[in-house]
């Protein structure tokens, strides 16, 4: 869960709703994207998008696209009938045909306008769970929109991370962090201006989540970068041996859910 500061001087305070940092991360996300280092260019989108497969003739839904351009891609290797949402509005200019954008809360995903009555093939949160308020509610309406052979692709930051952070920051083990209940706020690595504030989670509590939707774990990664990438980028790849990435699933619902 992530809460926003909007005075990085002051003492954190969580805010109500966890999606109100991205309203402004929005654009300075996808800038640290199209940098030639981003993790996300290295590790991220390749490992999701191979664990995608083909998506010709298929429809796809992006929970939290940020600007669509992930999306575009995938329209233009054929996916049809495919719609981004996000709460920031910051879209593509101009989208590809077969690429319909919508500005909406991935928190009530059930009641996005343009989106009742629709099913697709797969379904993505790629980074943007952890801003759900309810995160189990949110998979439940995604799991609803589900075609019966679809799936959804789930990514989340290793919590391993934030442990090995609030480690350091507080003196203490990583074991203690690891499982902390406390929340815990840091300065936007996209936005030094902006203060977040996240509940901490273990890689159980995500398990559980997915469980309580209804949801079964098909196939989970933990993507690393490639040879070439480590020779060319050793900064990314010291980063990675100490915070380890991201983990990636597959899931599908549970029979008799």
């Amino acid at each position: 869960m992530v809460c926003l500061v909007a005075n990085s001087e002051e003492s954190p305070t969580p805010a109500a709703d966890p999606s109100r940092p991205w309203l402004q991360l929005a654009p300075d996300y996808e800038r640290a994207r199209a940098k030639e280092d981003s993790l996300d260019r290295l590790v991220e989108w390749p490992a999701q998008r191979e664990l995608l497969g083909d998506v010709a003739g298929r429809s796809v839904l992006d929970v939290g696209c940020g600007n669509g351009g992930k999306l575009a891609e995938l329209v233009r290797d054929g996916a049809t009938a495919s719609v981004g949402v996000d709460i920031s509005g910051n879209f593509l200019s101009a989208p590809p045909p077969g690429l319909e954008l919508i500005q909406g809360d991935l928190s009530e995903l059930d009641s996005v306008p343009g989106l009742a009555g629709r099913t697709f093939d797969r379904i993505l949160f790629l980074q943007s769970f952890g801003y759900a308020k309810d995160p189990v509610r949110t998979l439940q309406a995604a799991r609803a929109m589900l075609t019966d052979d679809g799936f959804i692709l789930l990514t989340r930051t290793q919590p391993i991370r934030y442990a090995v952070e609030r480690s350091e920051r507080n003196g203490t083990s990583l074991g203690e962090e690891y499982f902390s209940t406390d929340e815990f706020s840091y300065r936007s690595g996209w936005n030094d201006d902006i203060i977040l504030t996240k509940r901490a989670y273990t890689i159980s509590d995500l398990i559980n989540e997915f469980s309580a939707a209804g949801l079964w774990i098909e196939t989970a990664l933990e993507p690393q970068l490639p040879a070439e990438a480590r020779r060319r980028y050793p900064h990314k790849q010291e980063w990675m041996n100490k915070h380890l990435g991201i983990l990636i699933f597959k899931l599908r619902p549970r029979p008799g859910h």
